[in-house]
């Protein structure tokens, strides 16, 4: 992955710079991140609340190095049959049913009890070859000959186990398949995994990855996300409807709006033909913010409020 991408890769500026081309902003941090990944050959755990584009980084890095993105979304009960590999139990069926029905000539001429089970051993290796096995995320990953970016996606979802199952593919990029032995990657892939900190991760996940925490952005680098994906939108409008989101952050809400919401909500606003902000355009649109019926009771007699603390110089 070094030397074939040694040029995309060759500094967090020229990151920073080609994403931007691609239609994500991202800060220093980000690009730092993608660059020591790249590089050092090291996982990125990416912590951070849901909206704020943790998903799209590794989306957008796929798309920058052009290596395919494999996706595992984690959730509770995942276990390795499901993430690693599976049997293809099926066509092992119909080998036995195909053994069987050869099975005549395969012990003609044995000798023995010993050679019998001899020849039989040897058609038993056949059953857990790679032949008869499904490949799962983690394993495609692996197998990938030109690499791959790897997303590890909420993994916080997942149970402990499976983070601890995670471990060596985090390490030495390698798994371990007890009917075959150990399979190293052919060529190692960026992984990328994804919190959103509804549970603490254990020290050693942690360890084996570089950390990367996306916070909201600051306004200026939220106006600027904005102007890239809703270019056609007015300035001045942009720069009220990010204070307006900005003091929303400051409410004690279930769910305060994310990027994607600002994104959506900035798309609405253009839709609709609104030149300014008023009490009555955010009043109906609110939901585009607010995805709890909850908030919107409390958002809704605070507008006229926000409005006037969001214009105070």
């Amino acid at each position: 992955m070094i030397i074939k991408h040694s040029e995309k890769i060759a500094s967090p500026q020229i990151i920073k710079d080609s994403f931007k081309q691609l239609g994500y902003i991202c800060s220093d941090d980000i690009a730092m991140s993608v660059y020591l990944a790249c590089q050092l050959q090291k996982p990125i755990l990416i912590e951070g609340p849901p909206g704020v584009g943790k998903t799209e980084l590794a989306k957008k890095t796929s798309e920058y190095l052009n290596t395919p993105l494999i996706r595992m979304q984690c959730y509770e009960g995942l276990d390795e049959a499901k993430a690693l590999y599976e049997w293809k139990y099926g066509k092992q069926l119909l080998y036995t049913q195909l053994l069987k029905d050869q099975l005549g000539d395969v012990m003609r001429g044995a000798k023995g009890l010993d050679e019998s089970v001899t020849r039989l051993h040897q058609f038993g290796d056949i059953f857990y070859s790679e032949q008869f096995l499904e490949p799962r995320p983690l394993l495609q990953a692996l197998k990938e000959k030109d690499g791959a970016i790897l997303l590890i996606d909420e993994i916080d979802k997942a149970d402990q186990e499976f983070e601890a199952f995670l471990l060596e593919l985090l390490s030495d990029y390698q798994v371990s398949i007890p009917e075959m032995g150990t399979i190293k990657a052919e060529s190692k892939p960026i992984v990328i995994l994804t919190s959103n900190n509804t549970r603490e991760l254990g020290d050693a996940l942690k360890r084996r990855c570089l950390h990367l925490y996306i916070p909201f952005p600051d306004p200026k680098l939220e106006q600027e996300i904005i102007s890239v994906q809703v270019p056609e939108m007015d300035a001045s409008l942009r720069s009220d409807m990010v204070k307006f989101i900005s003091e929303l952050r400051e409410l004690s809400l279930k769910k305060v709006p994310a990027v994607s919401e600002s994104i959506d909500w900035a798309k609405a606003l253009l839709l609709l033909n609104v030149n300014e902000l008023d009490h009555n355009w955010i009043k109906q649109t609110l939901n585009l913010l607010l995805k709890f019926q909850e908030d919107i009771e409390v958002v809704e007699p605070e507008i006229h409020q926000l409005l006037q603390k969001m214009k105070r110089p």
